[in-house]
C-alpha cells in the first residue's frame, strides 16, 4: 500500500509561523524606543483576549466544571509561558539586540530538555549533554563578542540576563504542559491562559507612566497582539495536526537565522563573525540535542502560547 506523499502546501504552516515569531522579536525590539515594556506586554495580551472573546466565552463556560480542577494550573501556564517570557522580552529589548534575542531563543528546545531532565525525571543521553555544552559555548562567544570568557568576567549587558530567564519561564511552560495534561479543547485552554497573563500584567500596566500611543506604537501592539497571539497559535497547531509534531518542531531552528535576517532589514543591525559563528555552534547544539537526545517517548504536548 502506497503512502501519499505530503502536500508541499503544509510546509507553508510552519514557516510562516515561525516568520510571524521573528518578526514579533524584531517589533519588541523596535518598541523599546516607543513604548513602554509593561505597556506593550499588557496591551499585546488584552487585546488577544479581547477578540477571542466572542467566540471562546461561551465554550469556556460549557466547560466550567471540567475546567475548574485545572485552573491553578492554567494560571501558573499562563504566567510562565506569556506574562514572564514575553514581559521580560520586552525589558531585554531596552539593552541587547534583536540578533542576540533570537538566538538565546533558539535555546529554548535545548533548555525544554534539561528541564524536562529535572522535573519528569527523564536522564539526560550523551546527545543532550554533548549538544548542551556545544550550545552553551557557542552561547557564550555570541554574547561575550567573540571572546567566550567575557560573559563570566561582566560582560553581559542586562538584557542578556533577562532573556536567559524569560527563555528559562518558556521552557518550563513547555515542560508544565507535559506535566500537567489536561482534558480540555487547545483553544479554550489558550484563551483561559491568555486570561491569567492578562491578569498577571495588569499591574505592572497600571504603574507604568501615562503617555500616548504614536501609530507606530499602535502598529505593534497590533502586530504582537493578532498575528503572534492568535494567528501563529492557530497555525501552529494545524501544522502539528498534518505534519506531526516532530518535523514541525524542527522549524523553530529557522527562527534565530530569520530574526537576524529581518534585524539587518529592518533595524540595520550588523552581522559580525562572532553572531555567525556564535550563533552557528547554538543551532548545532540544539540540532545533536534533539537529533540525538530523545527516545522513543510518549509523544510531546503541542498546544503552546504565542511568541
Amino acid at each position: 500500500m502506497s503512502v501519499s506523499p505530503t502536500p508541499m502546501r503544509w510546509f507553508a504552516l510552519p514557516v510562516v509561523t515561525v516568520t510571524i515569531w521573528s518578526g514579533n522579536v524584531v517589533v519588541t525590539k523596535l518598541a523599546a524606543t516607543e513604548i513602554h515594556p509593561s505597556v506593550i506586554a499588557f496591551e499585546r495580551w488584552a487585546l488577544a483576549l479581547l477578540l477571542l472573546t466572542p467566540f471562546l466565552i461561551r465554550p469556556v463556560w460549557r466547560l466550567r466544571r471540567e475546567i475548574r480542577p485545572h485552573l491553578a494550573k492554567l494560571a501558573v501556564l499562563g504566567l510562565l509561558g506569556m506574562a514572564a517570557y514575553q514581559g521580560l522580552a520586552y525589558f531585554a529589548a531596552e539593552t541587547t539586540s534583536a540578533t542576540k534575542m533570537g538566538f538565546v531563543v533558539s535555546l529554548v528546545p535545548l533548555l525544554t530538555m534539561a528541564l524536562s531532565s529535572l522535573l519528569l525525571a527523564e536522564a539526560p543521553t550523551l546527545g543532550m549533554m554533548g549538544g548542551g555544552a556545544l550550545s552553551l559555548f557557542g552561547l557564550a562567544l555570541l554574547l561575550g563578542q567573540g571572546d567566550p570568557l567575557a560573559p563570566f568576567s561582566g560582560g553581559l549587558v542586562p538584557g542578556d540576563g533577562m532573556m536567559l530567564i524569560a527563555c528559562v519561564a518558556y521552557s518550563g511552560y513547555s515542560v508544565l504542559l507535559r506535566r500537567w495534561p489536561m482534558p480540555l479543547p487547545a483553544w479554550p485552554s489558550l484563551y483561559l491562559q491568555i486570561a491569567f497573563a492578562t491578569l498577571f500584567l495588569l499591574p505592572g500596566w497600571l504603574l507604568a507612566p501615562a503617555a500616548p500611543h504614536s501609530m507606530t506604537a499602535i502598529g505593534m501592539i497590533l502586530y504582537a497582539g493578532i498575528p503572534t497571539s492568535i494567528l501563529a497559535p492557530f497555525l501552529w497547531m494545524e501544522a502539528i495536526r498534518l505534519l506531526g509534531p516532530s518535523r514541525t518542531s524542527l522549524f523553530i531552528n529557522l527562527s534565530p537565522v530569520m530574526t537576524a535576517a529581518i534585524a539587518v532589514a529592518v533595524l540595520g543591525e550588523s552581522l559580525h563573525p562572532y553572531h555567525l559563528a556564535g550563533g552557528a555552534l547554538v543551532l548545532l547544539g540544539v540540532v545533536l540535542a534533539q537529533r540525538f537526545g530523545r527516545r522513543a517517548a510518549r509523544p510531546v504536548a503541542v498546544v503552546e502560547a504565542a511568541e
